[in-house]
């Protein structure tokens, strides 16, 4: 089922590339960018089983996760689509999949989360549930060796300290409220998790690091650690798809 949503993603993409195309004859260069990338942004508007997944083209990273049981990313009740944007990007560049759970706080089609994304959506799989406990049943039902592992404040391993392994799955909390404490027991549980991971900061006048600064900092830790094995694993993207990225960062 997954992989006819992601043809059927693609399918949506070439044809809102075709239809940019001939819109975009005669317009300014920047006007073209602008627009396609909206379109890109079309890989987040397939949805599945009432859940709200979405999807990219084959090979994106969450298809490079789910072969290789590399990393994911799992953002519990994100508030500020400008975060959620800017990770997703990460998580385009580190290949690794993204994982949203409800309530969010903000619409999936939000402009502050495309312009965030820039122009690298369909390179990253994002996948909505409703819930935390929907989540977990997701969680539950992948194969493999697995474990979440929880990022808060009140950690009891430092980032940089911890042995990171293939299908970890590295979970953050709202930018207000943190982890909810279902997430922070399964994470902590024998059964589902692997522990609470802290990210060492000066407490006394700084509340906490930006979500999506956390987010750069444990991941990128978790790929090193890794040998960023999830890197050498990818697939190319079809030509039209490729075609959606502009060849220089036009939001700076």
């Amino acid at each position: 089922m997954d992989l006819c949503l992601r043809l059927r993603a693609l399918a949506h993409c070439r044809a809102k590339l075709g239809g940019i195309q001939a819109a975009a004859h005669g317009r300014g260069r920047c006007q073209r960018r602008r627009t396609a990338s909206s379109s890109a942004f079309c890989s987040l508007a397939v949805a599945s089983s009432g859940n709200g997944a979405a999807a990219g083209p084959v090979g994106s990273g969450v298809e490079v996760a789910r072969s290789k049981r590399m990393l994911h990313v799992v953002l519990v009740s994100p508030m500020i689509p400008g975060n959620t944007g800017s990770i997703a990007r990460t998580c385009a560049a580190a290949a690794v999949g993204l994982h949203l759970v409800g309530p969010l706080g903000y619409n999936i089609d939000d402009t502050k989360l495309k312009r965030a994304g820039l122009d690298y959506w369909p390179y990253v799989v994002v996948k909505v549930h409703d819930t935390w406990d929907e989540f977990r049943d997701y969680f539950m039902q992948q194969d493999g060796e697995k474990r979440l592992l929880a990022f808060t404040k009140r950690g009891t391993r430092i980032h940089s300290d911890f042995a990171y392994k293939p299908g970890d799955w590295l979970v953050f909390g709202s930018e207000t409220k943190g982890l909810p404490d279902s997430a922070l027991e399964d994470c902590s549980g024998e059964a589902l998790g692997g522990g609470t991971i802290r990210i060492p900061m000066v407490e006394t006048y700084v509340r906490c690091l930006n979500l999506s600064v956390s987010v750069g900092v444990a991941l990128y830790e978790a790929a090193r650690q890794l040998n960023y094995e999830q890197l050498q694993y990818q697939a190319d993207l079809p030509e039209e798809a490729q075609g959606l990225f502009p060849a220089e960062d036009i939001y700076g």
